[in-house]
């Protein structure tokens, strides 16, 4: 009993805590687990632990007979600097844990792991706060509950696949000139600038005669404006969804040395990310009147993409295997526009941030090398295109690294534990920002990952 009763408190702990992440392909992990990580995030086509589940679900056949409970803890650090105000969001926490029972035919297994996210932070005193008086920041995060499992079809050829509940969460605190803010509100509603413009002096009057009627100082020229919708909590953000999707996987053995393999990661199918009924505030400024309205946030068919991805291992000698990916994501269907609407007593208000992602493609390559029977050390790199267009890139989602240096190790330190650790790094990225008149902003980021593995 006393066993089972620490095994449901991790996994309620990694419940809260799994979808914390700052990613760097886009809004993925450029490696999920230390094994992959360490390897540049080339995955596919080897064992490569429970982390199988997020890369490819048909490599937990190739891993040995028996069960395996692992438990993983990231720290990532972002360093992202925007019109020359450095992010306050400098290190994520990321826990992870994973469980799988293997025989010769099948596995099958559960996992809480994080998939990716965004966020920053600035102070008040940031030009991106515009003088509102209050910091500006975002942070995205999404984790899933993986079952997956995977079956030996045929001597040489593994299949697998998961059904994943996926949840997702949002904090967002951001200011806008009232010229953007008017950009927003024609494309939320398919207007021209012309009646976008129309329609909030409308809604302007309709406050003013209200503040008249109670005596209070009526709003003038509208220069500013604030949406923020956050909260304190660590573990999820005031925005909320979920739903489930799935991944599909196979490996195949060309030769005793050389493994092929190719999967398919399924675009989630996340309902509506809500706040709670009063939990956001939209408030419209004119330089001396601040005119605050609270209710409900909606960001609207917010997805991650499909993914798919394909890899080879080759065991070059019985101390040295090679590894390398390709991946294909697909960001361009889930990030032409960031859509929200503001429900309040005062109307719905529909709001959209475009986005125009561009289809990714990341490059892995990895090398692991036997140093003894308890030591392996492996080493990697990563290439991505920049997904996202220097146009519409924001300060607030900053998803422009493209290359990843990687290194780490793994230790037997007896017959059931093990353990394993990657560092990975990005080097800085500059871009001319169109949202920000051409302004720069930069991202470097450092990654590390730990892994405790117990086999029984």
């Amino acid at each position: 009993m006393k066993k089972i009763t620490l095994r449901a408190t991790a996994v309620a702990v990694a419940a809260l805590a799994a979808g914390q992440a700052w990613a760097t392909n886009g809004m993925l992990m450029e490696g999920y687990g230390p094994i992959a990580l360490s390897m540049g995030g080339a995955s596919q086509a080897y064992d490569n632990g429970t982390a199988g589940m997020m890369n490819n679900v048909a490599t937990l056949q190739l891993g040995e007979n028996g069960t395996r409970a692992d438990v993983a803890l990231g720290v990532l650090g972002p360093n992202v600097t925007a019109m020359g105000d450095k992010s306050g969001g400098t290190s994520y926490v990321m826990p992870a844990v994973g469980w799988t029972r293997k025989t010769d035919q099948m596995t099958f297994g559960v996992g809480l792991m994080g998939q990716g996210g965004m966020g920053t932070e600035y102070g008040a005193s940031s030009p991106l706060a515009m003088n509102t008086g209050a910091n500006v920041r975002s942070e995205l995060s999404v984790g899933r509950v993986i079952f997956p499992f995977s079956y030996q079809a045929t001597p040489d050829v593994t299949l697998g696949a998961s059904i994943d509940y996926t949840w997702a969460g949002m904090d967002m605190k951001m200011a806008a000139t009232s010229q953007d803010l008017l950009g927003m509100y024609a494309a939320g509603n398919g207007w021209d600038l012309t009646t976008a413009q129309t329609n909030f002096g409308g809604m302007v009057s309709q406050i003013n005669q209200m503040l008249s009627g109670n005596s209070q100082p009526t709003l003038g020229q509208v220069s500013l404006a604030r949406l923020d919708f956050s909260n304190s909590s660590d573990f999820t953000g005031s925005a909320k969804s979920g739903g489930f999707t799935g991944k599909l996987g196979m490996t195949f053995k060309a030769n005793k040395d050389t493994t092929v393999a190719i999967s398919y990661q399924l675009k989630t199918r996340l309902a509506d990310m809500k706040t709670g009924a009063n939990a956001a505030t939209f408030t419209l400024m004119d330089g001396t009147v601040s005119f605050p309205m609270t209710g409900r946030l909606v960001i609207r068919d917010f997805q991650m993409p499909a993914v798919l991805a394909a890899g080879v291992s080759y065991q070059a000698n019985p101390q040295l295997m090679l590894a390398a990916d390709v991946k294909s994501i697909d960001w361009s269907s889930v990030m032409s526009s960031f859509n929200m609407t503001f429900e309040s007593a005062m109307g719905d208000m529909k709001f959209t941030m475009p986005q125009n992602w561009k289809d990714q493609t990341v490059i892995s390559l990895g090398g692991a090398y036997k140093m003894s029977d308890a030591l392996v050390l492996r080493a990697g790199y990563s290439h991505s295109t920049n997904p996202v267009p220097d146009s519409t890139v924001h300060p607030l989602f900053p998803a422009i690294v493209k290359n990843h240096y990687t290194a780490g190790f793994g230790y037997q330190i007896d017959k059931n534990m093990s353990v394993n650790a990657a560092v990975s790094h990005a080097p800085k990225v500059t871009v001319a920002a169109g949202q920000l008149s051409g302004a720069a902003i930069t991202h470097s980021q450092t990654n590390y990952q730990l892994m405790l593995s117990y086999r029984y």
